[in-house]
């Protein structure tokens, strides 16, 4: 009934989806057990509203819509703001304990910010909820990320081409009132889950070093001269390149650098298999997951936003299955941000798209899989996909030159030593996400349970 209606904010909402069941149950199980509205326990603001100066030699981080994850930040991007322009937004710097929530894009992302991840400041795209003692900050950020918090966020967005959840919203948003003796436990798996992922980023970083000071480039520097004169035989001939970007000294010393050992061209070390593009016109709400170069990177793999409709995999059943990639297949990114690697510890409930290659070492006795995507995520690969990828608006790397990339290879038992730090690694990733599941169960099961 047009009297039923909510107004939120002075705005009358009369779109369908606004009182979906759903969310209209959800909704009246908060005022059942009673909540607090963030405006009335908070300071809330956004980020810079200005052009941002990025400066890749300043130590402030940058924190946009996509370095809040699951209760905690994603900094692969590795953007860095001046140090200037950070203390002139004073409004914007971050401080310890504010809750960092994504506002554009994949809306409702959240994370508490820690002294590890100080001095930051941030832009636009995400609010920030300055809190006071009534709520510990880990609790609210992981109520915003179950589904009492999520409805929410997801709710109150408005827009048409790109949704964006705005500051007067955020200020609106429920936060369901427990006990201070239920937030504690709450607080105490976040920040259990928070050691975790740093022990796995240390020794993710210590398998770097021990690459890095085995092959001799630990503290390699490679020329930043400007200029390489070659010959017409010694360039175009022989690479079929004539830009001068591509013969820079610093890519040709650091390939001298690694061929001064034991090495390989990568196209005799994998199998390479290419995935299919099967266009936007096959994408459905149910079907199986299509993962594209956005929903992975190094570290892991994200939930695919797009799937395939479930006629296109019963028509393409035999297509699929050869395609879908097997426990320690290599994903590597020839499109876009090319050069990413992740190794697949189990067998894969998904396809990707074309831009993404699926690398299969042919004798593990000689290369560890764990041990070469390392290398392939290093600068020694890094650098490579630099010199090589090409293309004026999406960069692009040929599969012939990715088969040509140098690898060292390395001594077995380093191979080995290297392939056990990342497993650990990856297992303390793993153990961290779960703990952060259970606190967002825990949160969704005490707010469910009967009076």
């Amino acid at each position: 009934m047009f009297s039923e209606l909510k107004i939120t904010n002075y705005e009358l909402r009369i779109d369908a989806e606004y009182y979906s069941k759903t969310n209209v149950e959800l909704n009246d199980r908060l005022k059942t057990i009673g909540f607090k509205i963030i405006n009335e326990f908070a300071f809330v603001t956004d980020g810079i509203h200005t052009a941002i100066p990025y400066d890749e030699d300043s130590n402030v981080k940058l924190v946009s819509a996509t370095s809040p994850r699951e209760n905690y930040f994603d900094f692969s991007r590795g953007a860095f703001i001046s140090e200037s322009a950070h203390f002139e937004n004073p409004r914007t710097a971050l401080k310890e304990n504010d809750i960092i929530l994504s506002t554009v894009g994949t809306i409702g992302n959240c994370a508490v910010v820690t002294p590890s991840i100080l001095p930051a400041n941030s832009d636009r795209h995400v609010g920030i909820i300055r809190i006071n003692d009534i709520f510990i900050p880990n609790y609210v950020s992981t109520f915003l990320l179950s589904k009492y918090g999520r409805f929410q966020t997801l709710r109150e967005s408005t827009g048409n081409v790109q949704l964006n959840l705005f500051i007067y919203k955020i200020k609106s948003l429920k936060i369901a009132d427990l006990a201070l003796n239920f937030q504690r436990p709450i607080d105490t798996k976040v920040k259990e889950a928070h050691a975790k992922r740093e022990l796995s980023q240390t020794l993710y970083h210590q398998a770097e070093e021990l690459l890095l000071e085995t092959i001799g480039l630990k503290d390699f520097k490679p020329s930043q001269e400007g200029k390489n004169i070659k010959s017409f035989k010694e360039s175009f001939l022989s690479t079929e390149r004539l830009d001068a970007e591509y013969y820079q000294p610093k890519y040709e010393k650091t390939i001298e650098k690694i061929k001064e050992q034991s090495h390989e061209l990568l196209g005799n070390l994998v199998q390479i298999k290419k995935s299919i593009e099967p266009g936007s016109d096959v994408y459905d709400e149910e079907g199986l997951p299509f993962l594209r170069v956005a929903d992975y990177n190094k570290f892991g793999l994200s939930e695919p936003n797009k799937k395939l409709s479930i006629s296109f995999c019963k028509e393409n059943q035999k297509l699929i299955e050869d395609i879908q990639p097997k426990k320690e297949t290599i994903l590597f990114t020839k499109d876009g941000s090319v050069g990413n690697a992740y190794m697949l510890r189990e067998d894969a409930n998904f396809i990707t798209s074309g831009a993404v290659l699926h690398l299969t070492v042919k004798n593990k006795k000689r290369i560890l899989p764990e041990y070469l995507t390392l290398v392939l995520n290093s600068q020694i690969v890094q650098m490579q996909a630099e010199r090589d990828a090409g293309g004026s608006i999406i960069l692009h790397w040929r599969v012939g030159e990715i088969e040509n990339v140098v690898v060292p290879i390395v001594d077995y038992t380093i191979q080995q030593q290297i392939a056990d730090l990342i497993t650990e690694s990856f297992h303390l990733r793993s153990e961290s996400e779960r703990l952060l599941e259970d606190a967002k169960r825990l949160v969704e099961s005490e707010i469910a349970k009967p009076e």
